[in-house]
């Protein structure tokens, strides 16, 4: 039987009986559009993230172009952004009339690297945005303590790390405001696209509910120009009843990374991103750095995994930001863009499947050793 990399009608038949149940209050009030499942969860995620504030949104790219705004950020600003990321992150930057401004990533973590983002500070910067990639925390400790330092905003971009942490501080709660994507695939996933952001600024969150509601400030007065941006009453009604049951998932995701940890830690050709000391992660994506990636996706697909790679375009070299950075200059970036290797790390994987998939990557790493041994 194949393995998917993700199998969401494993997580929703537990709980088909609630998600109904949701489904049927919304049809039967029909207040589809702000109706009061909305405020709900927008009251139930900011208090799981720590957070005084939660703003609902049609994605998590609206979260954070809706965010930057609201924070004041525009024309003539330069942003830092990690190189390594999905493109969501500098397509909101690029939104506000800002400009992106790449960093490459550890080599360890692939999480953006502080030094290098302080090194890229310039006159024009009016924003930090690191990326909690794949799940894991950046040290928000410490970037906050650079913002500050700077008189810069930190935003977090954690479209990848519900119920993530560092220090004990949950993501989304640490800086100007946190961003997040409830796209179907993430750890609390919606039935479509959806967004929120978190923030600790009364005056932040304020705004935003304007701007992602076309900038009104009643049904009629529209005090700024803003756009369509609103989380849907279905969907908010749907994230309530999954976010009850994240932190379970969650520690499943933690499980199985723990397990494929302790599988290859004899590999020397498989090599998991690193975990930073400080860090508790939710594994959004676990991920290896494995040679001949290719070659390990056919092998895998062939024994029936499936498996991702998460991403193998980094933005300096997407053709929409062509001209954007140097192409050489994110070393980092190429080098986990070719290696990286995403395993199925889903909540109801079970251990058999775990251990299938183990197989096949140590498979795929002992046929690449010999090969290179037999040059």
């Amino acid at each position: 039987m194949s393995i998917p990399l993700l199998d969401i009608h494993a997580s929703h038949r537990p709980i088909r009986a609630e998600l109904d149940a949701a489904i049927a209050a919304v049809l039967d009030h029909g207040r589809f559009v702000a109706g009061p499942e909305v405020a709900i969860f927008e009251q139930q995620f900011g208090a799981y993230c720590g957070a005084a504030e939660c703003v609902g949104s049609s994605s998590g790219t609206d979260a954070l172009t809706v965010g930057l705004l609201a924070a004041g950020i525009g024309r003539g600003d330069e942003v830092i952004i990690p190189a390594m990321t999905f493109i969501a992150t500098a397509e909101s930057v690029v939104q506000t009339g800002a400009v992106p401004v790449f960093v490459d990533c550890d080599a360890a973590t692939g999480l953006m690297e502080i030094a290098r983002a302080q090194d890229a500070i310039g006159e024009r910067t009016a924003a930090i945005v690191p990326v909690h990639l794949y799940g894991q925390m950046v040290d928000v400790d410490a970037f906050e303590a650079l913002a500050a330092s700077r008189g810069l905003l930190l935003v977090e971009d954690a479209a990848q790390a519900h119920g993530a942490a560092f220090g004990g501080r949950r993501a989304g709660s640490v800086g100007a405001f946190g961003a997040f994507s409830f796209f179907p695939g993430k750890n609390l996933g919606a039935l479509g696209d959806a967004g929120a952001l978190t923030t600790n600024d009364g005056a932040l969150a304020g705004r935003a509910r304007k701007l992602r509601d076309h900038g009104r400030s009643d049904k009629y007065r529209h005090d700024e120009l803003g756009t369509n941006a609103r989380l849907d009453t279905l969907q908010a009604a749907l994230l309530s009843v999954k976010l009850a049951h994240l932190e379970h998932w969650n520690e499943c995701r933690r499980a199985h990374a723990a397990a494929y940890d302790a599988a290859f830690a004899d590999v020397e050709s498989v090599r998991p991103v690193a975990v930073a000391a400080g860090a508790l992660p939710v594994y959004h994506q676990y991920v290896v750095r494995v040679a001949e990636r290719e070659r390990a996706l056919q092998q895998l697909a062939a024994s029936g995994i499936a498996a991702g790679v998460h991403y193998p375009i980094p933005l300096h070299r997407q053709p929409a930001l062509a001209g954007a950075a140097p192409l050489d200059a994110f070393p980092g970036a190429d080098a986990l863009a070719a290696e990286a290797l995403s395993l199925p790390v889903f909540p109801e994987l079970s251990d058999e499947q775990r251990d299938r998939v183990t197989e096949a990557v140590r498979a795929h790493a002992t046929r690449a050793s010999g090969e290179v041994l037999a040059q």
